[in-house]
């Protein structure tokens, strides 16, 4: 029968991280072929493996090319194949422990970026979103202030155990989180960030020269140009003249701009911005966080439903967001950028497993996802029937 089955296939370069593989389903079946692997053969590759949903999520059988090299054969019992379907919510990972129980923390490395440090291997690569909670460094001193803000994990400088993010790093009101931190300090990762939920950037600098106001922020924003957008500046960040409301010179009516440009994919300027009534910044002091709301821009207007701007032709794929170090697909149709993400995010992903082959232990060296630039074709598919 295949009158409701669901079949997709695609490829991926590996980065030896979990892959997340979006669709417009969850399926029951998934296989993959290592090209690489295929292609060269070399001690302890995985050129092949298959999963069913009656396997269980986190599993997979595979082949496997064992020391010497040999092909043969093996489960996955852990972080193999797994599906998923985030809806409209966000999902984190485990959280993970800075200061006095991870032995690591978050040093002030420069104006534009903080180091992160883990005891142990974080799990994370370039382009994971994570959220960071309870920097205290002491009671009354820490990086509480960018607790709870989105930040998209950097390239530069990226290991097992360290990676960046972007804010005002050297910011006197930041004390820097090291092996004498209280509490559970530590941070989580956004599972699936490219929701069907509105488009929030938050941003950690903004100017104004000559009438042109450029903005950085700490996540991909997603605008397009000709966008119109809107701010919401608490008062202890400063730059106030730029809030949406109120109006001063037309009360009751929005005081929005239109993006003019897009550097970046987590930059862009915006056009007839004026003169900051006072400078903007996020050296906010510690003792405001309590209730502390953080600088947001947000896209406003009458076309809200996210993606790229339909201009005929197929409609799938669907369109990607986030075109920095994480672009996504979306599972639904496009139309403009930034407003709203149209997407409930669903798929499977392909986790970095080892395999167990018999009754020997797992071969620590071997990974299903593949080794970091392993080429990986992957099929998918529902099922309409299936008989136990």
């Amino acid at each position: 029968m295949a009158e409701y089955s669901r079949l997709a296939k695609g490829h991926f370069t590996s980065t030896g991280n979990a892959q997340i593989v979006n669709l417009p389903f969850q399926p029951d079946r998934i296989e993959i072929l290592n090209f690489t692997a295929m292609a060269t053969p070399a001690n302890h590759g995985v050129p092949k493996a298959w999963w069913d949903v009656s396997m269980g999520q986190g599993t997979a059988l595979a082949l496997i090319n064992n020391a010497t090299p040999v092909l043969t054969s093996g489960q996955v019992l852990t972080n193999g194949f797994s599906t998923f379907a985030a809806g409209q919510l966000l999902q984190y990972g485990p959280l993970v422990l800075l200061g006095t129980t991870g032995g690591a923390g978050i040093a002030k490395t420069s104006g534009t970026v903080l180091t992160v440090t883990t005891a142990a291997a974080h799990g994370l690569q370039p382009g994971d979103w994570i959220v960071f909670q309870n920097l205290y460094e002491t009671s009354s001193t820490g990086m509480q202030q960018i607790c709870g803000i989105p930040f998209q994990v950097q390239s530069a400088n990226f290991t097992t155990t360290v990676f960046q993010v972007a804010w005002l790093g050297n910011a006197s009101n930041l004390t820097a989180i090291d092996t004498s931190a209280t509490g559970a300090c530590g941070f989580k990762k956004i599972l699936y960030p490219t929701l069907y939920e509105p488009g929030v950037c938050y941003p950690y600098t903004i100017t104004v020269t000559s009438g042109v106001g450029t903005v950085t922020c700490t996540a991909p924003h997603n605008f397009k140009v000709g966008q119109e957008i809107a701010f919401r500046i608490p008062s202890v960040y400063g730059a106030q003249n730029l809030n949406s409301l109120p109006n001063v010179l037309i009360p009751g009516s929005p005081n929005n701009y239109f993006v003019a440009s897009v550097p970046s994919a987590t930059q862009f300027t915006f056009a007839n911005a004026p003169v900051l009534s006072t400078a903007f910044t996020v050296n906010a002091t510690f003792a405001s966080f309590p209730g502390l709301n953080f600088a947001q821009c947000v896209a406003v207007g009458d076309v809200n439903t996210g993606g790229d701007l339909y201009a005929g032709g197929n409609l799938y794929p669907s369109p990607s967001i986030y075109t920095n170090l994480s672009s996504a697909s979306t599972i639904n149709g496009p139309a403009i950028q930034g407003a709203y993400i149209n997407n409930t995010s669903q798929g499977f992903v392909v986790g970095a497993g080892n395999v167990k082959v018999g009754a020997a232990s797992a071969d620590t060296s071997s990974f299903l996802v593949g080794a970091n630039n392993d080429v990986i074709y992957w099929a998918a598919y529902l099922d309409d029937y299936s008989v136990n």
